[in-house]
Parts: C-alpha cells; structure tokens; sequence
C-alpha cells in the first residue's frame, strides 16, 4: 500500500462543480420543474403535490407526530399555542436497525412488522393513553403519490430502504391498521407529508416570506409553493429533487451508484447528501492508495477537514501518513463536501427562478433542516458563496433559515390545517 500523489491530485479534482457548471444546472433545474409540471415524461423532476398550503400562524391544538424517514423514527406530542408558537410535550426514538436484535429496514423485514414497530413507538409516547383522541401527523419522507393530504402512496424506497410489500401501498391506511391492532383507536393518522414540506410549514408557521424548504441531511430535498399562476389552489410541492439526473458523474459517483441498492435512482442526492459523502470519500481515498476502506461516517469527515482525523486514516490504512498526505486527505474531504453544497445551490437558485419567473428575486427564506448542513461549516459557508456567485447583488436579499423540530412541527401543523 502506497500513497499515489497524481491520483490523490486527480481525485480532488474530479470533485471540482465550477462556475459554468453551477450555471447550466440552475437553468437544467428550472426548465426541469416546468416540464414535470406540465406533465413530460423525460423530466427528472415531477413535482409531488402535498394538497397543502402554508400555515396562518394561529394553529392551536396538541397532536401526535411521527417522523418516518431514514436511520431512526421518532414520535412525538406537539402542543401548538398560535403565534407561531409551540411545546414538544414528550418524545420516543427508536432506529430501525439494531444490530443482533431487529431489522425493519432491509428486504428480509415484513410489512406488517415495519408499521408494527411504528405504532409501538407511537404506543411509547402515549404512555399507554388509549382513551384521549389524537389527530396523528405523520411526515414520510419517501417518494410517495397523493391524492390527499390524508394519506400517500409509496413509490419507491430510498436511502437504502428494502421492506417488501409496501411500495405501491397507501401507508396510513397500513398505518392505521396497525394501531387498530395494538389498541390505539384513540389514534387517527389524518395527514402525512414530505419531510421537506413539513420543514416549509414549521419554517412559515414562525416566520414570513419562506419560498422554499429544504432536508439536507442523510438524504436531500427541496419544495416550494406553486401558486399555479391564481388559476388553482396553491398547495406545497414536493420536488424529490434528489433525482434530478442531468449532472455529470465522476468514476466515484459511477462505482457508488453501482454498488447501491436502486442502482441509476437518486442521482443527485447519492452526490450530495450526507448518507452518501462518507462512501464517496472512502472510494477516493481507497484509489490513492490502491486498496478498499468501508465507508466513514459524517463525524469523521468533519474530524478528517478540520485536521483532527490523522489517528482514524493511519488506523485505516495500518501505517503513519506524513502531514502533507494528511492535508491532502483533507482537501479531499472538504472537495466533496465543497461538492455538495454548490449542488444544492444550483437546485435552490433553481426553484427560485422558477418561482419568481423573469421578476426579481426580492427577500426571500430558505429554510433548511438536517444534521448534516447543521454540524458541516464547510457545507454552510461553500453555499452561501455559491449562492453569491449565482445571484450576484440579488443574493442579499435571500436568507438561509436554520430549521429545528421541522418534521414533527410541520406534521403537527399539517394535522392541524386539515381537520377532521
């Protein structure tokens, strides 16, 4: 095992997004919006209608939430007072992987005990109140098709998601199946949204002039409201901006799309979020060295562009790496992440020249929410000047929102605007 210098060069390199390129995909994504709208088939962008429209603000009322969307599952209950304002009241976590004792994520998990394993932990936050009646908000963060806010069809997994029989079927109906069978009638699922719309609704409910929110986390996405021109009610859309496809992929993307389990889907996210950024960091750094790592965890790539992660690449490689190496394993890490966030930019600027048409942008919110965006400075920093470098003066006026509490608020909000 030796290090390579020319391919360590040539794999930062290979994760260079200029300025042209920044450009032509903002104007790919806009025209990509427009034609899902319309209905092309060849667009990589269909736009998902949630049937929701933004909050007033006022919304009152204690809910039960659960956010469904990768690595773990929460559930919770949400007092919302108006104003704005709100109290999470009690909280359960549970992953759906752990190791030795159940999986609910992979393609040996059953359907019946995936939305079992849901309303256990929905039973969890109840503290075994079986009477009291609760509208349930349930953000899913999946590619899903609506007719309603009430309940949504699974189109496909994502973020490595595998559980048979549940693709092509309406999940709160399951849902609710569930809870009939664990004794939760007290229970009734009455919206299920986005992750990213449910980011949308939280970030309106407390501030104003919010035009897109975002998820930039394990996974990525973005929506909007699509006001349809005054000739249809606005309602939130949903842009599952992961897929978009146009942007060219370098031999690292190639070989981690491969080696995934819904191979040539999700494009962009596989180059952006964070579920992936690790993968790719450990491919390059395996070709510099002529050797296969597993895949590093985003704390590691924060430790590894902060200078810090010199005991955890010499562990990895089983010998010492002189600090010139380490810069470059360093200037790796942060070229992908650098990556990362210029991607997300051209997808924001995107759907903002969508929004506003020929008109100028004026002030306008981004809100973003996601573990990722929140702990990676790089990523915040990169996007904010890609953001400048794509909107030039008009870039003073647009401000990035960060996001908490976004999935469970927003399904709170989204179970208080439709009612019973």
């Amino acid at each position: 095992m030796e290090w390579n210098a020319q391919r360590a060069r040539d794999a930062i390199e290979a994760f260079t997004f200029g300025p042209e390129e920044m450009i032509a995909a903002v104007e790919v994504f806009r025209s990509e919006i427009e034609k899902g709208l319309a209905g092309h088939d060849a667009s990589t962008i269909k736009p998902l209608p949630s049937y929701l429209g933004l909050p007033t603000g006022d919304e009152q009322g204690e809910y039960i939430t659960l956010d469904f969307g990768g690595t773990n599952v929460r559930a919770e209950r949400v007092r919302l007072f108006g104003g704005g304002t709100y109290e999470m009241a009690a909280r359960v976590a549970k992953p759906l992987i752990a190791h030795g004792r159940y999986n609910y994520a992979g393609s040996g998990a059953s359907a019946e005990g995936l939305f079992g394993f849901l309303a256990e932990i929905i039973d969890a936050v109840l503290v075994g109140d079986h009477e009291t009646p609760y509208r349930l908000g349930h953000t899913f963060s999946f590619p899903s098709a609506q007719e309603s806010p009430r309940d949504a069809k699974l189109l496909s997994w994502t973020k490595e998601l595998a559980v048979p029989d549940v693709e092509g079927r309406w999940v709160n109906e399951r849902l609710s199946t569930a809870l009939k069978e664990r004794g939760l009638v007290n229970v009734r699922p009455t919206a299920i949204l986005n992750d990213t719309v449910a980011v949308m609704l939280a970030a309106s409910y407390r501030w104003n002039d919010v035009a897109i929110g975002s998820i930039y986390a394990t996974g990525f996405n973005a929506c909007y409201l699509e006001t349809f021109g005054g000739e249809k009610e606005p309602t939130v859309m949903n842009l599952e901006a992961g897929n978009f496809s146009w942007l060219d992929q370098n031999e690292y993307d190639l070989a981690l799309d491969a080696a995934s389990e819904k191979k040539g889907a999700q494009m962009l996210e596989k180059m952006v979020s964070g579920r992936y950024l690790g993968a790719l960091f450990s491919r390059a750094f395996g070709d510099i060295l002529g050797e296969t790592f597993p895949a590093v965890t985003g704390e590691d790539m924060v430790a590894i562009i902060q200078g810090e992660g010199a005991a955890l690449l010499q562990g990895m490689v089983g010998m010492p790496l002189t600090s010139a190496q380490l810069k470059e394993a360093a200037a790796l890490a942060e070229a992908i992440v650098r990556r990362s966030a210029r991607i997300a930019a051209t997808v924001y600027v995107g759907t903002l020249r969508h929004i506003v048409g020929g008109d100028a942008i004026g002030v306008r919110h981004i809100a973003v929410e996601g573990s990722f965006f929140t702990h990676m400075a790089v990523a915040r920093v990169a996007l904010r000047d890609a953001l400048k470098e794509l909107l030039k003066d008009e870039a003073k006026g647009v401000q990035i929102l960060h996001v908490t509490d976004g999935a469970s608020l927003g399904a709170a909000l989204a179970a208080a605007m439709i009612g019973d």
